[in-house]
């Protein structure tokens, strides 16, 4: 299958390939969900996808994943590292990530302001564990989420404009991260963090010593999950919006887009269903469920990419 794909993409250098099939495990080993809907792209889309994937995932696990007695200061010098092999585009073989993710940017000329913003929220990740209002959390999703759709529209093609697209992509990154948000408070607390606006919880009475004191007692204070309820209304709208712009999309991607929302949008319903008991469970969608909507956009997918196919050959 990886080679189809990366010959559908064009992509004939043996080193380049060996660097996409990287990113192809690691997308299909740390990211179920989004791994999933990349099946629903055509083959040649499908390289580029993944090498955005890795190479986020690269940053984070620089941030998160690796030795655990790394301090801050050698986290930010490997992050560092990575910005400036980045940028400087030197010689990337021992680094399979950036060699993928160079040339992604390079094929489908992805805007590099977009990974200065990226690299920027990851920076913020080192030190900053609080966000005192919306404005402040929005600037570090700007980076960390939205730059993320917007790297996608120059892979997935619009039917317009990708201006007209760009809001949409953009709010579906941030809808995407507010679900992580909510699922994963628990997660977020063993490193310090807590990634929802303090003002608006404490709108509700909630405060970093009541998240906390939730988080070592494996319960959700009534005023905890009345300040998560109002997240997950406003992610909810977020969604909505986002829902708006898959129309803007080329016909092709628009199954794998629409699944992808589906999917983790679903997220939020778990998180309601368990009565926001986020401090004792994870939130997911279970695998019988994911292949239920999958398998329905797999024949959308079929038919969307025979008629770009056809439209091709007629244009030849």
């Amino acid at each position: 299958m990886i080679r189809t794909e990366l010959d559908a993409a064009g992509i004939a250098d043996l080193g380049l390939r060996a660097a996409y099939r990287r990113c192809r495990q690691i997308a299909a080993e740390h990211g179920r969900t989004y791994f999933l809907a990349t099946r629903l792209l055509a083959p040649d889309q499908r390289p580029a996808v993944h090498a955005l994937y890795g190479f986020a995932r690269h940053a984070d696990d620089i941030l998160d994943e690796l030795d655990p007695s790394l301090d801050v200061a050698a986290r930010a010098e490997r992050l560092q590292r990575l910005s400036d092999r980045f940028f400087t585009g030197g010689d990337d073989r021992d680094e399979p990530v950036l060699t993928a993710v160079h040339d992604t940017a390079h094929r489908y000329a992805i805007e590099t302001n977009l990974f200065v913003d990226f690299l920027d929220s990851m920076r913020m990740d080192l030190t900053v564990t609080d966000y005192p209002d919306r404005a402040a959390l929005n600037r570090y999703m700007r980076g960390s989420a939205e730059v993320i759709g917007l790297q996608m529209l120059p892979i997935l093609g619009t039917v317009g404009g990708a201006d007209e697209a760009a809001p949409y992509a953009a709010a579906l990154g941030r809808a995407f991260q507010l679900t992580n948000f909510l699922r994963d408070i628990d997660e977020d607390l063993t490193r310090n963090r807590i990634y929802l606006p303090a003002d608006e919880l404490a709108a509700h009475g909630v405060d970093r010593h009541l998240m906390t004191w939730c988080h070592l007692h494996r319960r959700t204070d009534p005023r905890v999950r009345d300040a998560l309820a109002a997240q997950h209304a406003m992610t909810r709208d977020i969604y909505r919006f986002a829902a708006d712009g898959i129309a803007l999309l080329a016909p092709r991607s628009r199954p794998c887009v629409a699944t992808a929302l589906t999917l983790y949008s679903e997220i939020l319903d778990r998180i309601e269903d368990c009565d926001f008991a986020v401090f004792t469970q994870r939130a997911t969608v279970g695998t019988t469920r994911r292949l239920q909507v999958a398998s329905g956009a797999l024949l959308r997918s079929w038919w969307a990419r025979r008629g770009f196919e056809q439209r091709r050959a007629g244009a030849a």
